[in-house]
């Protein structure tokens, strides 16, 4: 199953934090959850071109703090900073009508390299894709670059009307290892959407970057989820088994018969012989003699 699920959220809590750190009763949490899907599909809509490879939202009692990570910091910030106000007027506007008292701080960070961000090298290729370049060539270029910098392996595909075809398919590529069963394995994964004059093309980016090193935060981590499997599995060993009647066997149920086996003949009650009464026998009748008068 680790080729079916997203590869950062299979590794919370192990190579990666939460995105979101917050807490919130539980009338006010789907309130919370979609002002930050809002906040974020803002920050991206507006500045797509600045590179925005992920954004952490952070909340406490009246006070968020947004931080953005993005490849060129600069245009996000604006000359004297002007760009900050504008992005937390924005959000303002977005969290004042739930909590008005709430107060928005913005931060900015630099990826450091983008070259090795996955979120950044599907968005490339799907700039590239829109400019009519060739998916093959552009998948090329961004797997060399990726080489360059040390990554263990990258995996790239593409999905759509390919260079204009009638008929979509499905293409990817590979170079190094990628394995994404292993729950230590530090992999960034990306994706993003080509709008081509054909349509829609979907691009997917996985980037290997080696493993995690084995701390005590790594270990705890794996215990407690060898922990929930081992006390499901002891529940299933101890929980007793119930006959088709409903009752254990302790119980005096009858087993459960096995399914598709044909159910055993009930055993009959042995027969005993018992021997037949005698007849009664019949007594002589005495018999008188003639006299001889």
């Amino acid at each position: 199953m680790g080729q079916k699920i997203h590869p950062v959220g299979f590794r919370v809590g192990i190579t990666r934090d939460w995105d979101s750190r917050w807490f919130a009763p539980k009338k006010q949490y789907g309130a919370n959850v979609y002002e930050d899907y809002t906040i974020r599909k803002a920050i991206k809509t507006k500045y797509y071109s600045s590179g925005v490879s992920r954004i952490e939202i952070e909340r406490a009692v009246a006070a968020l703090k947004v931080i953005v990570y993005a490849q060129r910091p600069g245009q996000l910030i604006g000359r004297g900073g002007k760009g900050i106000e504008e992005i937390t007027q924005m959000i303002a506007r977005i969290v004042k009508p739930n909590s008005p008292e709430t107060r928005v701080q913005v931060d900015i960070q630099d990826v450091r390299q983008p070259e090795t961000d996955a979120q950044l090298l599907a968005e490339n290729i799907a700039t590239q894709l829109e400019k009519r370049i060739s998916h093959r060539r552009a998948i090329r270029q961004t797997m060399t670059r990726a080489q360059r910098n040390n990554v263990k392996g990258i995996r790239v595909a593409v999905a759509g009307r390919l260079n204009g075809a009638e008929i979509a398919r499905r293409e990817w590529d590979r170079n190094g290892r990628v394995p994404l069963h292993t729950l230590r394995a530090d992999i960034d994964f990306g994706q993003a959407i080509a709008y081509t004059i054909f349509g829609t093309v979907g691009v997917k980016v996985w980037v290997y970057k080696g493993e995690v090193p084995r701390t005590r935060g790594f270990h705890e981590a794996l215990r407690g989820v060898s922990d929930v499997d081992e006390n499901r599995r002891t529940e299933r060993t101890r929980a007793p088994k119930r006959s088709a009647g409903g009752r254990t066997k302790a119980e005096g149920g009858a087993p459960r018969p096995r399914r598709g086996a044909t159910a055993a003949p009930a055993e009959e009650a042995p027969v005993t012989e018992t021997a037949p009464m005698p007849e009664p026998v019949a007594e002589p009748t005495p018999v008188s003699e003639p006299s001889s008068e």
